[in-house]
C-alpha cells in the first residue's frame, strides 16, 4: 500500500530543552525544573504500576532504550517511519497531555509557547516528514488564538490540540476566539484524550479507570460541543477526536440523536441533527486498526473520516508493525477503505499534500 500516514504520534518532552525557550519572568529560573513543568494527567503513578506489573508503560516509564539512548528522537522517528512504510507523522505531546490541569494563566501562556517553539526547532526542522500540533493556553482564549496563529503561520504547525478534560467543556462560548481563528486560518483542532477528564476518581484500580477514561473524556467534549452548537457556528472548521478508538462515537451518536429528538428545546443553537453533523465529513475520528466494530463504523460514519494513529513511542516499533500487518490482513475491510484509513484521510484532514508515488510500504 502506498503512502501510509500517521495522524497521531507522540514526542517525549525534554523539559531541560523546553526550559531554554521560556520567556520572562520565568526565563533562567532554574528552580522551575526541580519538578515537572507539566502537571500529571491524573493521580495514578504509571511508572509504579509498570514496575509492579513488569510491563512497559509507554507514556511514562522507560523513556530510554537498553543502551541508555532517549526514545522517540527525530532520528528514531524517521527510522520507524521507514520500517513501517509511513510517509510522515503528526506529533502530539506526552506530558503536555496534562496541560489541561495547569491553573496559572500567565504560566500556561509561556509554557505553551516554549513547548511549541521547542517542538518546531527540535522535530519539525529535522525533517519535513515530522509535523506537529500546537499546545494552546486555553485558560486565556485571546492568547490561545494568538499562539495558534503563530504556530501555524510562523512555526509551520498543521493544527492544534485541545486536551480533553479541562476546566470548561469545549462547547463553552468561552473558547470561540480559538475556533474563529482556526476557521480563519483553515487549520484543524484535535480534541485529544488526556487530562483530568480521562480518569474516573471513584474507581480504586487503574485498570478500571484506564478502560473507561479516554472514550468517556471524548464523549463529554463531543456532547458539549454538539448541543452548544459549535459545529453549526463554525461550519468550515475541521475537528477530530483522538485516541479513544471509534466505538464510543457510534454509541454517543445514538445517545445524542435520541436526546435531540426529545429535548431539542434545550439546544437552540444546534441547527442540524447530531447524526447529520457526525456524517458530514468534517468531523474525524481516530480508530484502532484492530477494532472489531470498525466495519460498522465504516457503514455508519463513512470510511472517509477515520484516522490511523501509530501512538509511537508510547507503543514500541514492533507493536506498530504488528498492528499495521493485522489491518492489511483483515478481510472485512476493502482495499480502498484501508487506503483511506491508513493514508488518505489523515493527509486530507490536516491539509497536507498527497504522498510521493515512490513511497510504497513493505
Amino acid at each position: 500500500m502506498a503512502g501510509r500516514f500517521d495522524a497521531d504520534g507522540h514526542v517525549f518532552e525534554n523539559e531541560a530543552e523546553i526550559f531554554e525557550y521560556l520567556e520572562p519572568p520565568y526565563r533562567g529560573r532554574r528552580e522551575l525544573i526541580n519538578r515537572s513543568m507539566f502537571p500529571a494527567m491524573d493521580d495514578w503513578n504509571r511508572t509504579a504500576l509498570s514496575v509492579a506489573g513488569d510491563y512497559a508503560e509507554g507514556s511514562a516509564a522507560r523513556r530510554k532504550d537498553g543502551r541508555g539512548n532517549e526514545k522517540g528522537t527525530p532520528e528514531q522517528w524517521l527510522g520507524v517511519l521507514d520500517d513501517a512504510g509511513i510517509e510522515s507523522t503528526v506529533l502530539y505531546p506526552t506530558r503536555g497531555l496534562g496541560f489541561g490541569r495547569v491553573r496559572e494563566v500567565d504560566w500556561s501562556i509561556v509554557l505553551a509557547k516554549a513547548y511549541n517553539s521547542w517542538l518546531a526547532e527540535h522535530f519539525l526542522q529535522a525533517s519535513p516528514r515530522l509535523n506537529g500540533v500546537a499546545l494552546l493556553p486555553v485558560l486565556e482564549p485571546a492568547e490561545a488564538a494568538k499562539e495558534l496563529r503563530r504556530a501555524v503561520t510562523e512555526l509551520g504547525m498543521v493544527g492544534a490540540i485541545l486536551v480533553a478534560g479541562g476546566r470548561r467543556p469545549y462547547g463553552d462560548p468561552f473558547y470561540y476566539p480559538i475556533y474563529e481563528t482556526a476557521q480563519e486560518l483553515d487549520t484543524v483542532l484535535a480534541v485529544h484524550a488526556g487530562g483530568p477528564g480521562n480518569r474516573l476518581d471513584m474507581l480504586s484500580r487503574a485498570i478500571e479507570a484506564r478502560c473507561l477514561g479516554h472514550p468517556t473524556s471524548l464523549m463529554i467534549e463531543m456532547t458539549s460541543m454538539m448541543f452548544s452548537g459549535v459545529f453549526d457556528r463554525f461550519p468550515s472548521l475541521r475537528f477530530s477526536f483522538m485516541e479513544g478508538g471509534v466505538a464510543w462515537a457510534l454509541f454517543t451518536m445514538e445517545r445524542m440523536q435520541e436526546a435531540y429528538e426529545q429535548w431539542s428545546v434545550q439546544a437552540p443553537d444546534l441547527k442540524r441533527e447530531p447524526r447529520e453533523h457526525l456524517t458530514s465529513g468534517r468531523i474525524f475520528f481516530h480508530c484502532e486498526l484492530e477494532e472489531e466494530i470498525l466495519p460498522y463504523a465504516v457503514q455508519r460514519l463513512g470510511d472517509h473520516v477515520l484516522l490511523y494513529a501509530s501512538d509511537y513511542p508510547h507503543l514500541p516499533p514492533a507493536r506498530v508493525l504488528k498492528t499495521l500487518a493485522a489491518c492489511e490482513a483483515r478481510t472485512d475491510l476493502s482495499a480502498e477503505t484501508k487506503q483511506r484509513i491508513l493514508g488518505d484521510n489523515g493527509r486530507r484532514w490536516y491539509g497536507l499534500p498527497q504522498p510521493s508515488p515512490a513511497l510504497v510500504s513493505p
